[in-house]
């Protein structure tokens, strides 16, 4: 007997069918995919636009309260009452209200501490004690006093003994 081939015409046909669907079912498989995660991402992003609406539907409503917006107005704007004294307490570290009230912070963010290193950790730096305009009525006299002082002479460098034009250097 004859050994039959390992691949017949038949096998060798029906390789090459499974092959070519393959690759023509390939590329939209793909698409189809692609596009699923696409419309899952924007059904999420439209369930957060939602729930923005309904936050803003609801901010909007708060501030139809008459008592809300004097209460804002008295928190963000330090609006009073007429009859009323509007008081601001600052603190004795030089933190203004922007700064951390809480007495349980690092020490390290208070400068006037003892033992710290002049470190004013993440709270920034410590605003001066007096006014702006006090800083700048400061710095204009502080120019006023450098423009009436008379000025250093000036003694030109001697010339070296090769050089011929001193004024060309």
């Amino acid at each position: 007997m004859a050994a039959r081939p390992r691949f017949t015409s038949r096998a060798t046909v029906l390789v090459l069918v499974l092959c070519s669907l393959v690759a023509i079912l390939a590329y939209p498989t793909r698409q189809f995919i692609s596009q699923r995660s696409e419309i899952s991402a924007q059904r999420a992003k439209a369930e957060h636009a939602k729930q923005q609406v309904e936050q803003l539907r609801r901010d909007k409503a708060r501030w139809q309260d008459p008592e809300y917006v004097k209460a804002q107005a008295r928190a963000r704007l330090h609006y009073a009452m007429p009859g009323e004294t509007p008081y601001i307490s600052v603190s004795p570290a030089g933190q203004g209200a922007a700064g951390s009230s809480a007495p349980d912070g690092p020490p390290a963010a208070n400068p006037s501490a003892p033992g710290a290193s002049g470190s004013t950790g993440s709270t920034g730096p410590v605003k001066a004690a007096k006014p702006w305009y006090a800083s700048v009525w400061d710095s204009v006299d502080a120019a006023d006093t450098a423009a009436l002082a008379p000025p250093a002479p000036t003694v030109p460098a001697p010339a070296s003994a090769g050089d011929s034009s001193p004024h060309d250097h």
